[in-house]
């Protein structure tokens, strides 16, 4: 999370943390950071009358990715290290257990007792309190951190990754944020150089798994318009 005098940055995983973070630190002197990966209803409540930013992804994209940075790890997360079975298991197998979380709840006690009991600041910064919910909720992974992450109080400002240089530059306008000319040749040049190899995913999705990921997430890729290789 971190925090500026007209806003607030919620930073969800794989969706626009990474670069939100260098932009807003960097390029805005008041910005400070709280903490990583706090959800929005930890904000201190001398800010809470500021308004929330945050971005999603493309429920498919997102599982493909988080696959792909947490396979390449040294030190996988323990998320994945639980769900692939230390390894063992490939993207169909790890991510299917990822989604099955929140309906059969295979792999979700040996999970939960993995996980912190507060929150650490390290990692997915998941404790075993605010994971427990996910079980018979029905939710993919995803959405079930997206509303961890975005829920609570207050306006929240939510914008699609995939168009994440425009309109980060177009929503601090609106937020009140003097934007410089520094910010907007800051956002241009990341956009030339952002890799599109996170949109290249369809090829890892079997067709059930593809479908699955509709299902678990169906109200998130209705709410924001996404499409299977969109």
């Amino acid at each position: 999370m971190i925090a500026t005098d007209h806003f607030v940055f919620v930073h969800l995983q794989t969706c626009g943390d990474g670069f939100g973070k260098e932009f807003l630190l960097q390029l805005i002197p008041e910005a400070r950071q709280l903490g990583k990966h706090l959800p929005r209803r930890l904000t201190p409540p001398s800010l809470a009358h500021l308004p929330a930013l945050g971005f999603v992804r493309n429920p498919w994209s997102y599982y493909a990715l988080w696959y792909s940075l947490q396979s390449t790890r040294p030190r996988p997360g323990t998320l994945f290290q639980i769900l692939s079975e230390r390894g063992r298991l490939d993207f169909e197998g790890t991510v299917r257990n990822l989604l099955e979380l929140g309906t059969t709840g295979a792999h979700l006690d040996e999970l939960l007792a993995a996980l912190p009991e507060q929150f650490t600041g390290m990692g997915l910064n998941l404790p075993r309190f605010a994971l427990e919910p996910i079980r018979a909720s029905g939710l993919g992974f995803f959405s079930f951190l997206y509303r961890h992450m975005y829920d609570g109080p207050g306006i929240m400002h939510i914008r699609r990754v995939e168009r994440l240089y425009d309109e980060l530059i177009s929503t601090l306008v609106v937020l009140g944020q003097p934007v410089t000319a520094r910010m907007r040749d800051f956002a241009q040049q990341a956009a030339r150089s952002s890799d599109s190899a996170a949109r290249d995913y369809t090829s890892l999705y079997s067709p059930g798994l593809r479908d699955l990921v509709a299902e678990r997430d169906a109200s998130l890729i209705s709410r924001y318009s996404y499409r299977f290789g969109g």
